[in-house]
């Protein structure tokens, strides 16, 4: 269907809210939403009053005489954006929108989210961060070394344990997040996704969107406070029950160790972590991520910039700030590797290879082939989850 500077448009159902610098369009009935500046706001309040792309045109030119204005142009993209019903009456499709909006932990009440993120809690979360920054100077012992791995001579428990321990932990993080989204009434869903190399659960927070970016703080940092409360547990028992069974020191051990790991992760800017979330929130320049790598390729040709988004007017300087983060962040975790991960994977291989050769010795056989079953295992859901993210894209969209 043909667009011209005579069309007059019918939009779907849309939802504008005020934001930090610029607003978010929701698209009600597909549950999307977009980034756009006061300008786009008004084009749309003229499309709803009925009138045609050329009149539209000539008011905003009168009132953004310095701005570039093309409502054809304009008008392309929202019906690549699959927001306008009708042109000149025409109905254009006769499909149903999917609508993407999460809609699970209905049935957990907004009142026991409310009871963990209220204004007194976010102090106390605040206060248990200072603690364990405190305790770490006052008892450095307490911080993590990567022998605290292995608790037993065989390798099979030491996995087992790890992973059990781990996969306790990133629940109890995810259900910060689930707990915070429902305090505001909104339904959540935890799905599985990857950052890089690192296979993780993650907490659809698209809903987010509907608040005020002071109120998406919390929804962010959530899944943090719920870790700090686990470390400081973690520190406490330890510095109480020093000398006690070597198992139960060791299983305090490996929460340190994994919610040290986890923090320093979330650091790493370069990855969509939830500090990343938060930086983006309290600057309001969203795709950060985006537009950082779009600053970058003049330099490192390497790395491919994103098309779909752009830089909006005052961001310049939030962006280069970033990039520079991005490069620390990627700098940063080579160190994680370099210190964590590369000791752990050198000692256990050095463990596991010889005996997955010598089947005369069961336990050690049996530690090997659990270990690379692990191993096969991360790698399909690593797979798994790439595949999953190429078929489906989400999230805010610049225009």
């Amino acid at each position: 269907m043909q667009l011209s500077k005579d069309s007059k448009l019918t939009l779907y159902p849309l939802t504008i809210r005020d934001d930090n610098k610029h607003f978010i369009v929701e698209d009600n009935m597909s549950g999307e939403f977009y980034e756009m500046p006061k300008i786009c706001i008004e084009a749309i309040n003229m499309i709803r009053k009925g009138e045609t792309l050329c009149e539209i045109e000539e008011r905003l030119l009168l009132n953004y005489p310095e701005d570039e204005v093309e409502l054809l142009s304009f008008a392309n993209q929202l019906l690549e954006l699959d927001l306008i019903e009708t042109i000149d009456g025409k109905l254009i499709n006769n499909k149903v929108k999917q609508n993407h909006t999460p809609n699970g932990f209905k049935w957990l009440s907004p009142v026991v989210g409310k009871f963990f993120f209220n204004k007194i809690s976010t102090k106390i979360f605040a206060g248990i961060i200072l603690i364990n920054i405190i305790m770490v100077f006052i008892h450095p012992h307490l911080l993590p070394n990567y022998t605290d791995l292995f608790i037993f001579d065989s390798m099979m428990f030491n996995i087992v344990t790890y992973m059990l321990i781990t996969l306790i932990l990133i629940m109890i993080h995810e259900f910060g997040h689930i707990l915070a989204v429902r305090s505001y009434g909104l339904p959540a869903k935890l799905d599985i996704g990857h950052r890089l190399l690192f296979v993780v659960f993650e907490t659809d927070l698209t809903g987010a969107w509907k608040l005020r970016p002071q109120q998406r703080n919390i929804l962010y940092t959530a899944g943090i406070c719920f870790d700090q409360v686990m470390l400081l547990s973690a520190f406490s028992l330890l510095l109480i029950f020093q000398g006690s069974h070597p198992v139960f020191i060791g299983v305090l051990s490996i929460i340190v160790l994994d919610i040290f790991i986890k923090t320093v992760y979330q650091c790493c800017f370069y990855m969509k972590t939830d500090l990343y979330y938060l930086c983006e929130n309290m600057t309001g320049c969203y795709n950060l991520m985006e537009n950082g790598k779009k600053f970058l390729h003049k330099w490192i040709p390497l790395i491919k910039p994103d098309p779909s988004t752009e830089t909006f007017e005052g961001e310049e300087k939030v962006v280069k700030y970033y990039s520079i983060f991005y490069i620390c962040g990627v700098v940063f975790t080579i160190g994680l590797f370099a210190f964590y991960f590369v000791p752990q994977m050198i000692f256990v291989y050095s463990s596991i290879i010889p005996a997955l050769f010598d089947p005369s010795n069961q336990a050690s056989f049996w530690d090997a082939i659990i270990f690379f079953s692990q191993s096969v295992l991360m790698i399909g859901l690593l797979l798994y989850v790439w595949r999953k993210n190429r078929t489906h894209k989400s999230g805010l969209i610049k225009e």
